[in-house]
């Protein structure tokens, strides 16, 4: 647990939180999140080892207030890990297929769960640890953010939010991830958090994580700390009203 930096007042500090869930070993890589303060919305991540080479990987943002969405969130849960694994355990899969497929049954399953539209939208990515490879798709969530050597380059949405449409599929295209590569997903509470120290009135937006994230790596649970602590302190340390959560992946050397 890593506390924020302290402000004055009397208002308790908020906090850091690691990840609930243990995320699995990945042999030349790092994979943590973090939540800052209570989480009161819909952001729900998970990670689980699909295979001997293969560790998939997840952040989504259910629509409405996180006590009217429990069964919306374990049934998420429930499809990530199980279908999940199924679908990729195998040694020989189109990897594209299998996230396409995943993404199409939680889809379904959260527009049954909810009985109707529930807007959802997700990154999942399924990490290839010896080839060092990413499968992912981007159902109209916030771009996720991949740092080389070369610079920082936005992984933009592939397709519609989960919970829209039945139908609805996303594009499942792969990205090679270089040693000394970092990928950082940011909830909406991050990129939205208001600014109360200064008098502009904007969010802390995109850019101000990519700022964030141009500083130097130590690994991935400190990434994503560093990556909120920079959110509270734009936001003058005022208690979020939605969740902000932040999940990297760091390839070492």
């Amino acid at each position: 647990m890593s506390l924020l930096n302290p402000h004055s007042g009397n208002r308790p500090e908020p906090v850091i939180e690691p990840a609930p869930n243990a995320f699995p070993k990945i042999a030349g890589a790092d994979l943590a999140a973090a939540v800052a303060g209570e989480r009161i919305a819909g952001d729900f991540h998970d990670s689980i080892r699909v295979g001997s080479e293969r560790v998939l990987f997840g952040l989504l943002d259910v629509a409405g207030r996180r006590e009217d969405n429990r069964e919306i969130l374990r049934t998420a849960q429930q499809i990530f890990r199980n279908f999940g694994a199924e679908l990729f355990s195998g040694s020989d899969i189109n990897e594209a297929n299998a996230m396409t497929e995943l993404c199409l049954h939680l889809n379904r399953s959260l527009i049954e769960v909810a009985d109707g539209v529930h807007p959802c939208p997700a990154f999942v990515a399924c990490y290839h640890e010896r080839l060092g490879t990413l499968c992912y798709t981007n159902a109209g969530h916030t771009p996720g953010l991949l740092r080389d050597p070369t610079g920082i380059s936005e992984l933009p949405s592939t397709g519609l939010p989960l919970g829209l449409f039945s139908h609805a599929t996303c594009e499942a295209p792969m990205v090679a991830m270089q040693k000394n590569s970092a990928l950082l997903l940011v909830s909406r509470g991050v990129v939205e958090a208001e600014n109360h120290a200064g008098h502009s009135g904007d969010d802390f937006s995109l850019e101000r994580v990519k700022q964030s994230f141009q500083n130097p790596i130590s690994g991935a649970q400190s990434l994503c700390v560093a990556v909120l602590e920079a959110v509270d302190t734009f936001g003058a340390h005022v208690p979020a009203v939605n969740d902000r959560t932040a999940l990297a992946l760091v390839r070492s050397a």
